[in-house]
């Protein structure tokens, strides 16, 4: 494993599902609640993320939460099995968020790092949704080797398009992520590998939220 990875996270899915028509609209974005948010991992499951390398904080001031991963590795090449190349993570939120309030998800940061021959790429790949939705879109970023160093990428959705959760009832949030490494024109036996592995616990995934009140019933 590689010391020293910078991990992040990212944004995707929540840009054109709409809510449900019977639920209220939430109201004018507003500070965050100054009640703390609760984030539990329901399930969780993926080659990226085997049991007890994830994990969630929230922020101190409810604007923020993050995902730790611990073995989130693709890798092509160096005696690693074709089943290497591809990692994916499927988390599965139960957010409890303070009476009264909604959020969305407005921006994520997506941090690594990644060692790429000439001629291979590496993608990440990331979508998000509530619980329900019909409709899931996904953002895609794309590195092309010679590649020896951190990667970073940020994702922000207009304040016009954010996806809030529906008000007064719980939708699960998912995130699904994927890292992998396509050979391309690369030298056989050449090794290149893509991480959201952060060993020391330090840099995490930081998924930006954005706040709403929720109108009386």
């Amino acid at each position: 494993m590689v010391g020293g990875l910078w991990v992040g996270g990212a944004i995707a899915a929540l840009l054109t599902a709409a809510l449900p028509a019977h639920h209220p609209t939430p109201s004018s974005i507003v500070k965050p609640p100054p009640d703390k948010i609760v984030i539990e991992i329901a399930t969780v499951n993926g080659s990226g993320c085997p049991k007890d390398t994830a994990a969630i904080a929230v922020s101190q001031d409810n604007t923020a939460f993050t995902v730790t991963y611990s073995e989130y590795l693709a890798q092509l090449g160096g005696g690693a099995p074709p089943t290497a190349a591809r990692k994916n993570c499927q988390l599965n939120l139960v957010v409890h968020v303070p009476h009264g309030f909604t959020y969305a998800v407005a921006s994520a940061d997506y941090r690594g790092y990644a060692s790429l021959a000439r001629g291979a790429t590496s993608t990440q790949k990331a979508s998000y949704y509530f619980q329900g939705s019909p409709q899931t879109a996904y953002r895609t970023h794309t590195f092309g080797g010679p590649y020896d160093d951190n990667w970073q990428a940020t994702d922000d959705t207009d304040w016009a398009q954010l996806v809030w959760a529906p008000c007064g009832v719980q939708r699960n949030f998912n995130i699904n992520t994927e890292l992998r490494i396509n050979k391309g024109t690369s030298a056989p036996g050449s090794v290149s590998y893509m991480t959201m592995d952060s060993t020391d616990g330090d840099i995490s995934t930081i998924y930006h939220l954005a706040w709403k009140e929720c109108p009386d019933r």
